[in-house]
């Protein structure tokens, strides 16, 4: 859509129409919330009702409608597509208006709306990693990533470092640009980022700030000969083991391994198609992974599209398995055991000490324990804002609570929660 605007910004007007599939999604604050993280300016309706989904005979997300000047329906396409197939089509509707008369030039202004919770120094955090006493935000709304050290209690942050920021970009070198950064991990002087909004995998030095890519090209896989030439889709999140990095692949449906030594990258786990459904990797289905983690020889995984946990083996000969969660269109807020639980697209994920898992079922603003071998869920706390990303030490839990623009500290001891305040050196972007 961002596309057609720029290149029709007279005679194009974008309307959004949101049908949520989930009930969280549902909330005209939320909707709100996303419309800013995205950087859609565009009026968007909370059809929340389906009555405008049910009145174009929509049937599926997402799907375009085109409607003339004069106001009727010329053309209907469901699914995912590249914005230059439409160009001949809007030349030609186009040219028809202008002959007819009927077509009005002009830009419309739409004043966006403030954010529900007014932001701090961080903007809708995503992904959080936590490496002894150093830490990693990802400041996904402001496009940087955060690097400092925690105090000696593990609840201020002292940043050292401030990666990218200022607008959006795609930039390696000692001024890198990224674009919504998400999923972190720390290896050494090494810090690996999934640069979501540009769909590759980065690698930042610690000590010089220097940002390299190692996977991905800076642009969206659309079709096989992307995929061919390198291009990823939507990397959310990262899980780092010995030379080899895991990758949660939102966009393509599938956990992708890329070895650190080559650079290459293959698919883990994953048809591509979107379902739920277990078995070997190559013929297990996904539905859009967004958190990842290791627990021994098993990647835990939120299967988010699913409202599942999941697992896959390391072993690339092994199996995808399911330990909460039922099918695409069955979610809820139920704990319990097997399929009697009920998650909202979770997305975080971390694995504690003990075994168990800690979820961060976003819609539903709860952490939730999994416990993989018993396939139960338990609710721990709730009051978080559609968290996506959070971390575990012994002691305390850091959760990337997204819609109030701050990294929660939890007390495992206690459950208490507080801010964790971060301290600039200097003022960063």
């Amino acid at each position: 859509m961002r596309e057609l605007k720029e290149r029709y910004p007279d005679e194009v007007e974008v309307v959004g129409v949101h049908s949520g599939k989930f009930t969280g999604e549902r909330d005209s604050a939320h909707i709100r919330d996303a419309s800013i993280r995205l950087g859609a300016v565009h009026p968007t309706l909370n059809d929340r009702q389906f009555r405008v989904w049910r009145s174009y005979a929509v049937n599926a997300w997402p799907t375009l409608v085109a409607v003339d000047p004069r106001g009727y329906v010329i053309g209907v396409r469901a699914g995912e597509y590249v914005a230059a197939e439409l160009f001949p089509f809007i030349d030609r509707v186009l040219g028809e208006a202008r002959t007819a008369g009927t077509l009005r030039s002009g830009r419309m202004h739409f004043a966006p709306d403030p954010s529900t919770v007014e932001q701090t120094d961080l903007a809708f955090p995503g992904k959080i990693a936590v490496d002894g006493r150093r830490i990693a935000v990802a400041d996904s709304g402001h496009h940087r990533i955060l690097v400092g050290t925690l105090d000696e209690a593990g609840t201020r942050m002292q940043v050292d470092r401030a990666l990218g920021g200022d607008a959006p970009g795609y930039r390696d070198g000692s001024s890198p640009r990224f674009t919504n950064p998400q999923g972190l991990a720390f290896s050494g002087d090494t810090l690996f980022i999934a640069d979501a909004g540009n769909h590759s995998i980065r690698a930042a030095s610690i000590d010089t700030g220097e940002v390299r890519t190692i996977a991905g090209i800076g642009r969206q896989a659309h079709t096989m000969e992307d995929l061919d030439a390198g291009a990823m889709s939507s990397p959310w999140d990262l899980a780092l083991d010995d030379r080899t990095l895991f990758v949660a692949m939102a966009g393509l449906h599938q956990i992708v391994a890329v070895d650190l030594a080559t650079s290459l990258a293959v698919v883990h786990s994953g048809s591509g198609a979107e379902e739920l459904h277990d078995g070997k990797h190559a013929e297990a289905a996904l539905a859009q992974p967004m958190g990842i983690c290791l627990a021994g020889d098993v990647l835990c995984f939120t299967d988010s599209e699913s409202s599942a946990v999941r697992t896959a083996d390391r072993d690339p000969a092994g199996r995808v398995r399911t330990i909460v969660g039922t099918d695409l269109f069955d979610f809820g807020d139920a704990d319990g055991t097997g399929d009697d639980v009920r998650l909202q697209h979770p997305q975080g994920i971390a694995m504690a000490s003990d075994g168990r898992l800690l979820v961060a079922d976003s819609y539903n603003g709860a952490l939730k324990w999994i416990d993989r071998l018993r396939k139960t869920s338990e609710t721990w706390l709730r009051g978080f804002s559609e968290s996506s990303g959070l971390t575990i030490t012994e002691e305390l839990v850091y959760v990337a609570d997204t819609n109030r623009h701050r990294i929660a500290v939890v007390d495992r001891r206690t459950g208490s929660i507080g801010d964790l305040p971060l301290d600039f050196e200097r003022q960063l972007p």
